[in-house]
């Protein structure tokens, strides 16, 4: 395992990452630091610890030029970076690199993560982290926390390593493409700490930052304004009207935390629908009347597979039929399904079977109320639950 950890002016921080490496329990760890040229005492910490890890320090285009350059530098089977002010917890490494193992076929796995500030004080789990779904990661969100994410070196005979052109979203860039063409994993297991801070890079950037998220999803999805367009435009702006009120008001009025209490409730509302709601597919497996996926292509793929299951009613003769829409294709059918398991095959047209993704969409005719089951106080419209979904 190679980490590399780039770093410029963070002696802060940087030795309380050093360790949390060293310390790992895992025996074969090559660490690399790449330093920017630091002006604080950042060497003078690197120095101490010569002979455990290997650094460098001369001036950069940036933090993606660094980890790039600590990966051309890696010797590892299995590759990682930990920013320079963040940490890893006990164990970290070994967990990870014995799911690596035991699975061949998978070649990146990421799990979970707490948030710190300053002083290292546990400010909670990191929120956003959640099971792998590709469409999800395109169209949604960047749910996977960089700093528990851990790779096979292979990856990169595949794809190009770290886009340095991107400033703020690069790592989201990197998961995409690996995940686009390779087995991604989920852990629930803790892995790292995320350090925020007002200096800290992921509170900067603004509409610059928000302009090149935007890029990243266009370069990667099909839609012009995806799910992830109005829920980072809404972070952006809610940022950007934080600092400005910070600005205007003098620091004897709390005008801030008027204005959090106010809107915060009202975004939180918008983004948290959004995300449950925008892929009309359910963490408990039901789906809606439109549910979205985007599937990796096993190499010719002939069929798109669909196992589910319709639920007895209360009331009789409820049925839905199915259709499915791949790469904006309606395939033969629907299908009609009542309440019982069912399997459902549709053929994949020859002119797409060599398709690196597919983008599904499957489209129900009739729904059913919550209520119906028992369930209170969800008001979801549900159509069937599914087992699996794959092409094949």
């Amino acid at each position: 395992m190679s980490i590399i950890t780039p770093s410029y002016n963070q002696g802060h921080f940087i030795e309380e990452t050093i360790l949390s490496i060293l310390n790992q329990d895992y025996p074969h760890i090559e660490y690399i630091v790449v330093d920017g040229g630091s002006t604080d005492n950042t060497l003078e910490i690197l120095k101490r610890y010569e002979g455990r890890l290997t650094w460098l320090s001369e001036p950069d285009r940036g933090q993606s030029d660094a980890i790039n350059k600590g990966f051309w530098l890696a010797k590892g089977e299995l590759l990682a970076w930990l920013n320079s002010d963040d940490t890893y917890l006990p164990g970290a490494v070994r967990k990870a690199v014995a799911h690596l193992v035991e699975h061949p076929d998978t070649m990146m796995v990421y799990g979970e993560g707490y948030q710190i500030d300053e002083t290292s004080r546990a400010k909670g789990r990191f929120p956003w982290t959640e099971p792998f779904d590709l469409w999800r990661l395109v169209y949604l969100s960047d749910y996977i926390l960089q700093q528990t994410t851990f790779f096979r070196r292979e990856v990169f005979e595949s794809i190009d390593m770290l886009d340095e052109t991107l400033h703020w979203g690069m790592d989201w860039d990197l998961w995409i493409r690996i995940a686009k063409k390779f087995n991604v994993e989920y852990l629930p297991e803790y892995f790292a700490n995320l350090r925020q801070y007002p200096e800290a890079k992921t509170y900067s950037g603004g509409v610059k930052r928000f302009r090149e998220l935007v890029t990243i999803m266009r370069r990667h999805g099909t839609r012009m304004y995806p799910p992830a367009y109005i829920i980072y435009g809404l972070e952006t702006v809610w940022k950007s009207l934080r600092t400005l009120v910070k600005q205007l008001l003098p620091g004897g009025v709390d005008g801030l935390g008027v204005l959090s209490r106010l809107i915060s409730p009202l975004l939180g509302s918008i983004t948290g629908g959004i995300v449950l709601h925008a892929q009309g597919y359910y963490p408990d497996g039901w789906a809606s009347r439109k549910a979205h996926f985007l599937l990796v292509n096993p190499g010719q793929a002939t069929c798109l597979r669909l196992e589910g299951e319709l639920p007895t009613l209360p009331r009789d003769g409820f049925r839905t039929a199915i259709h499915a829409q791949v790469n904006g294709r309606l395939l033969d059918g629907p299908f009609t399904v009542k309440p019982r398991s069912f399997t459902l095959a549709w053929q994949i047209p020859d002119v797409m079977r060599s398709s690196a993704l597919f983008e599904v969409t499957l489209l129900s005719t009739s729904w059913f109320d919550p209520t119906d089951l028992g369930i209170k106080n969800d008001r979801r419209r549900l159509c069937y639950k599914i087992r699996k979904l794959a092409v094949e």
